[in-house]
């Protein structure tokens, strides 16, 4: 299954309401993202990543999405030979497999997780997905510039150059993104929806990625 942005907007705006968000500051930082995209083209800065390299990446072949719950350590550990997979990693996971002397192959982020480790996967060759939303407008100053190999995405309405294949959090995201791409399998490590140590916040959003990601896979129904 694939989304339109026409068949993203309706749960784009059931989400906006249930975690009482406004959209003009994911359409603001989407702006932004591009022209900072469009400032590093017009410089002739040669770390644009286009959609079609990102897709040759990808497509059809078999991706491992890393969430950043807790068990990813011991996902990586005992169940994956990782090498067999194109890795994606949503953002915070990056640490983790940095410090395990894991690159990943695409990084999904909004940048707020540890930057420092994130602009290192970038030194060595991760295309980054960097993401625009309302409340990362800042970080979007402070951190692109540290990063190479960049895509940009937002929630909200796409531009030339801010693309919107879906998705509200980070690791689901990475799910939205791998099917966009062709992957030709989709394999999930270090997620887990029902993490009770988390904000109120974090769990309606581990909710919505529950959801998210059954609908795009397959497994069930938006409704």
């Amino acid at each position: 299954m694939k989304l339109s942005f026409e068949e993203w907007e309706p749960i784009y705006k059931l989400i906006l309401e249930d975690m009482h968000f406004d959209r003009i500051y994911d359409e603001n930082s989407a702006l932004l993202l591009s022209k900072m995209l469009e400032t590093r083209a017009r410089k002739k800065i040669p770390d644009i990543v286009k959609i079609e390299f990102l897709q040759k990446a990808i497509n059809g072949k078999d991706v491992l999405v890393c969430g950043k719950a807790p068990c990813l350590k011991d996902d990586i550990k005992k169940k994956i030979d990782i090498k067999k997979y194109v890795v994606i990693a949503a953002d915070g996971a990056t640490s983790v497999m940095v410090n395990m002397g894991i690159t990943p192959d695409i990084i999904v982020t909004d940048l707020d997780g540890n930057m420092d480790d994130e602009a290192k996967a970038s030194e060595r060759g991760a295309i980054m997905v960097v993401h625009a939303h309302g409340d990362n407008i800042d970080a979007l100053g402070q951190e692109l510039p540290r990063l190479k190999r960049v895509i940009g995405t937002t929630q909200s309405k796409p531009l030339d150059n801010v693309y919107n294949f879906g998705g509200f959090t980070d690791g689901d995201r990475c799910v939205f993104l791998a099917k966009e791409m062709g992957a030709k399998s989709i394999t999930l490590i270090g997620f887990d929806f029902k993490d009770m140590n988390v904000t109120p916040l974090k769990k309606k959003k581990l909710i919505w990625a529950e959801r998210l990601i059954d609908m795009i896979i397959g497994e069930g129904d938006f409704q």
